[in-house]
């Protein structure tokens, strides 16, 4: 009778091993909710920025003319690119305050950071490129196809065009360092 009530299984006298320390995992999230909110403030504020540049002048020979985000292209897709960024930090940080909630997720989501992280970064970098591009030659001009710099007219415009792209670079930055943690953080749960 004794035999029965303990098993001779050796594999079920063994002990569980100790859970991993909540408290690590719970200050990677906390950091990675910083950098999301971060992300979203940089999104929003560049975003408003380039939104509100525009300008109207009087030049002379053509009388007023209005500059706008909306006539360049380069310009549309940073703000289409920087409000989708803005959105994913808000979809990113509700699932990393899921995480610290429900800790036992944390490994499938920090997978899927890391992967939409990247595609958000591509997106943010390659829309700050473009709109930097285009507002190069609105600053300086190209002599050699005859593009006239516009900046020397429409100084308000082409200041908030530059603020804009130094907030989209200050969010691009942030998302490095999210896909740097996602990385890290996962490379730590990988057992030695």
């Amino acid at each position: 009778m004794a035999s029965a009530d303990k098993p001779t299984d050796p594999e079920y006298n063994k002990e569980a091993p100790p859970p991993p320390p909540p408290s690590a995992t719970v200050n990677c999230f906390a950091l990675d909710i910083t950098l999301r909110v971060l992300l979203f403030a940089s999104a929003l504020t560049a975003v408003v920025v380039v939104v509100t540049s525009n300008q109207t002048k009087f030049i002379p020979p053509l009388g007023f003319r209005e500059a706008k985000f909306k006539h360049s292209p380069a310009f549309v897709y940073f703000v289409v690119a920087l409000s989708v960024a803005g959105l994913y930090s808000i979809i990113t940080t509700l699932a990393s305050l899921s995480v610290i909630w429900k800790p036992h997720l944390s490994t499938k989501f920090l997978l899927h950071f890391a992967f939409w992280d990247v595609l958000i970064l591509g997106l943010v970098a390659s829309a700050t490129g473009t709109a930097g591009g285009v507002a190069y030659i609105g600053l300086k001009g190209n002599d050699h196809v005859m593009w006239n710099k516009i900046c020397n007219k429409y100084d308000k415009f082409c200041q908030h065009v530059a603020g804009s792209l130094a907030v989209s670079l200050f969010a691009s930055i942030v998302l490095v360092l999210l896909v740097w943690l996602s990385v890290y953080s996962l490379h730590r749960r990988i057992p030695k």
